[in-house]
This record gives C-alpha cells, structure tokens and sequence, in this order.
C-alpha cells in the first residue's frame, strides 16, 4: 500500500504536458499493441514467405534509423508539439493503408514511409517529458512512463489477438485480420486528442540554441562523448534484438502451433511483467547506481533468453519470455534518465535519436539475417540459433557499457539518482 501511495503521490507532481503525454501514449500503444501482434500473420495471410516479412520489418527499421537525427534537429527546432501531433496524425493514416493494401511493392514501402513517419514521434517523448520534469524525477518519471506504455501494449496485444480470433468466426481469416488492423490503426489516431491540449514550452533564442548545437557536435564536449559511447552500447543490444523481437509471435506459432489468442496472451503477459519491473528500476538504482542496475537486469535476461531458445515445451518458452521481456527492458529507463541528465535542452533531440537511431539500424540489418537462418535451419535450430546470437550480442553490450560507463563519471550516476 505504502508503495502505491508512494508512486501515486510522485504522479500528482508531473505537470500538465506530462499528465496529457502519458493520455496519449495509451492510446497510441494500444493501437501499435494490436497492429504489432497481428500485422506478420497478414502478411502470411496474404500468401508471402518470411523474406517479405523480414522484408518490411527491415525497411520499417531503416527508414526510422535514417530520418532519426534530421527528425531529432526538427524537433529541436520546430517544438516537441507539433512534432508529436504531426508524428500520431501521418503514421496512424499510414497504419489505416498498411492494414488495407495487399501488394508485396505497396507493403514495402509503406512499410518505409512508416518508420519515417513513426521517427518524429519516436525522437520527441523522451525530450518532452525530460523538459517538462526536474532531474530529480526524471528515474521515477521514465519508469512510470515505461510501465504505462508497456501496459497499453498488453491491452492491445489481447485486444489484437481477441479480435481477430473473434472476427474469425463471421469473415474468412484474412478479413479478420484486416478488420483488427485498422481497428488498431483507429485507436492509435485517438492519441491525437490530448496532444492538442499540449502547452508548449518558451524556446531559448535561436541563435543561442545554434550555437549550443554546434559546440555540442564535438568529442570535446563531455554530453556527445556520452552520446556517442552510449549508441554503441545501443548498437549491440539493437542487433541482438533485430533478430529474435519483431519474430516473437512467429516463434510460438511455428515452434508450438499456437493460436493467436493464445499468442497475444503470451506477449501480453511479458509486457505486463516489463510493466511491474520498470518499478523495479529505481529500486536497484538506489541500491547499486545507475550503471549497474542497467547491466545487472540485463545479464538476469541472458538465462531467460536461453531457456526460450532450447525448449520444447510452450509454457517454459513462455515463462523465458516473460523474464527476459522484463528483466532486459527493466533497465531502458534509467539509460533515457542517465543520458537525459547531461545533455543540454538545445540537443535533447538529437541525442534521443542518435540513441534510437542505432537501435532501429540494428532491427534493418538482422531481420533478414533473422529470417534466413530460420528459412534454412527450421522452426526448432532455426530459432535456437538466433537465440543464442542474440544472447551473445547482449552479453557483450552489457560488458561493453559497464567496463565504458563505470570509469566514466561517478558524478553521472550520483546526478541521475534519486530519493525513492
């Protein structure tokens, strides 16, 4: 009860931007929630083989790492708010035609226009919240935002398993998951609405703001050193993501043969767990620093990663997932507060999307890397490969970011630790 209350009273302290941003965060993750669980089965539906999946997820991926950092400066420069708005309005349209068309041509490249569009949206929550909260509540306010994100995706991952199976039973499967699409599509589009109300902050002078910019683009400034050697951290992980995430929800149907409710169960539980961990976060920062709270959760993923990798059975592969979804993404959090902290208001943008960017790059290169190993070697050792990978590339980008980070600044971690 006392932690309740805890992290309610910390809620009722956020300002009014952060209070709409966390509105419209629902109902965009709910519409993602549903559209992500499904969209890999339309495209089975559709008769195309795993390379056209591995395909969009790639060029969906590729075209958010490539319009990141302009997207980071525009918003740096036109305002988070009508960056958001525009960012919700032109991709929840993009999602209506992708859950419309049927064209392997037309799907990849609204698969394309898609992460660029995504991007501007992507590249401006972080900076929106860290400008609209104090340092001292930036650990406590990611994890929250985190946890409410992550539950939307469980609602819409149920929701996009429910209603196709539920659709199912009037119209043939393909129209069932078409309807369930654009019904995803709809309700990422209501995320418009508390956007609307936003209050924009008071910019700094622009020349100020340029020349911030331009001193920061330099290895001599102590926030790029740290944006920089954070994305190679981010590299890694993105590469070992790329390969087992955008496929999780075709691993328990082609390894077990499970049903789509059964799927959307599953994925939500995990999201669910993420949710009730990104509380765990702050804890552990309190207890060990930032640093290694980040490397402790995501070496406790690494036993998890491996069970889902080798086992036969659905509920041990579900119970790694769930660990592992929680445990690895427990830890996301307290990076955005840990970078957030030093970079300056000026280049809050630019810095989320060098970060984002690296990750999405990773997601381009290993989805068709992911798909062709499991085309070649089959649904058992295909997977049980690109597990194992997987846990190797997250294994060194743990190592990486603890022997690079801990020498880095002490002040880092003492600045970015909060009273909990």
């Amino acid at each position: 009860m006392a932690f309740y209350h805890n992290w309610a009273a910390q809620f009722t302290t956020y300002n009014r931007n952060i209070k709409l941003s966390f509105m419209a965060n629902i109902f965009t993750q709910i519409g993602l929630g549903i559209f992500m669980v499904i969209y890999n089965f339309y495209i089975r539906k559709l008769g195309f083989s795993e390379g056209v999946n591995g395909q969009v997820i790639s060029m969906t991926s590729l075209a958010t790492a490539i319009i990141l950092i302009p997207a980071g400066i525009i918003s740096d420069r036109v305002g988070r708010k009508r960056v958001i708005f525009y960012g919700i309005l032109l991709s929840g349209i993009i999602l209506i035609f992708r859950g419309m068309v049927s064209e392997q041509g037309t799907l990849i490249t609204l698969a394309f226009v898609s992460g660029l569009t995504m991007a501007f949206l992507q590249v401006s929550g972080i900076p929106w919240l860290a400008e609209n909260s104090t340092a001292e509540q930036r650990v406590n306010l990611f994890s929250l935002h985190f946890a409410f994100m992550t539950a939307a995706n469980v609602v819409g991952a149920l929701l996009g398993g429910g209603l196709t199976d539920l659709f199912s039973l009037f119209v043939s499967d393909l129209n069932s998951i078409r309807y369930t699409l654009i019904i995803g599509a709809l309700i990422y589009l209501v995320g418009l609405v508390p956007t609307t109300r936003f209050r924009e902050l008071p910019k700094k002078k622009e020349t100020k703001a340029k020349k911030k910019l331009f001193q920061s683009i330099s290895w001599k400034n102590d926030g790029m050193k740290l944006i920089v050697l954070f994305a190679f951290a981010q590299l890694l992980i993105g590469f070992g993501a790329g390969l087992v995430i955008p496929y999780l929800n075709l691993y328990f149907a082609d390894r077990f043969s499970a049903s789509t409710t059964s799927i959307g169960l599953i994925i939500s539980l995990g999201q669910a767990a993420t949710a009730l961990a990104m509380f765990i976060g702050p804890l552990v920062v309190k207890k060990v620093g930032d640093v290694r709270a980040v490397v402790y959760l995501q070496l406790a993923s690494l036993p998890f990663l491996l069970l889902t990798a080798y086992t036969h059975q659905l509920w041990l592969a579900a119970i790694g997932f769930l660990f592992r979804q929680a445990l690895m993404n427990a830890g996301n959090p307290i990076q955005m507060s840990l970078m957030m902290s030093k970079v300056n208001d000026s280049m809050k943008g630019l810095a989320n999307s060098v970060n984002q960017m690296v990750f999405n790059l990773g997601w381009a290169l290993m989805g068709p890397v992911s798909t062709g190993i499991v085309v070649k070697y089959g649904a058992y050792w295909g997977y049980s490969y690109v597990f194992t990978i997987t846990a190797v590339l997250y294994l060194m980008g743990s190592v990486y970011f603890f022997l690079v980070f801990k020498g880095f600044s002490t002040k880092i971690e003492t600045a970015a630790s909060v009273k909990i």
